[in-house]
């Protein structure tokens, strides 16, 4: 859906973004710069368009502050994800604040015959990019499906977020794997002597 300012590949940015860390687990996928250059390196609509990355002679140095700044998106982005289904307005005014912070600009592309808006940041800062990006896309799946797209795993052991992209919007959980534990725990649970 390009044309409502998102499409899956950077939906899918924000949530990995988010599931970089993993609160039950008490893990931490984004501590290192080394780390945040592999995310980066995974996720290519993370990088600005104007970035020396976009025009082949190799990925910007990033630094400590580089990486503050991604791990502090990462809690905004994170914290939209877990309240957008409860509390809209209060993880509206999260994007909102952070798309500010980004400075983050609307731009009308064409390309193939086709129009659309992609929102942008009119700096070069990587983190500034990846705030504008991942944030205008999770307001445009709240403005086109409705809050309750966005969620945290319903597993008893899984704290992972997800945004749900489907056609009926009634998913549950992060993965098939945290809804095949649940559906074997509930078989079982139904199963055992009382």
């Amino acid at each position: 859906m390009k044309n409502a300012c998102y499409s899956p590949g950077v939906v899918q940015t924000a949530v990995d973004l988010a599931n970089t860390w993993r609160p039950i687990k008490g893990e931490d996928a984004l501590e290192t710069v080394e780390q945040l250059r592999d995310f980066l390196v995974d996720h290519p609509v993370a990088v600005p368009p104007s970035s020396a990355a976009n025009q082949g002679t190799g990925p910007r140095h990033l630094t400590r502050a580089d990486l503050a700044e991604v791990r502090a998106l990462r809690a905004t982005v994170r914290e939209v994800l877990e309240r957008a289904n409860t509390d809209a307005a209060e993880a509206a005014a999260l994007i909102n604040d952070g798309l500010r912070r980004s400075r983050a600009t609307p731009v009308l592309r064409h390309e193939d015959d086709r129009w659309w808006t992609e929102v942008t940041s009119d700096t070069d800062r990587r983190s500034a990019h990846l705030a504008a990006t991942t944030l205008s896309a999770l307001a445009a799946v709240i403005a086109t499906l409705g809050p309750a797209r966005l969620g945290v795993c319903a597993g008893p052991t899984c704290r992972a977020t997800f945004v749900d992209l489907s056609r009926n919007g009634s998913k549950q959980y992060c993965t098939r794997t945290c809804s095949h534990r649940a559906s074997v725990a509930a078989y079982r649970s139904r199963r055992s002597p009382r």
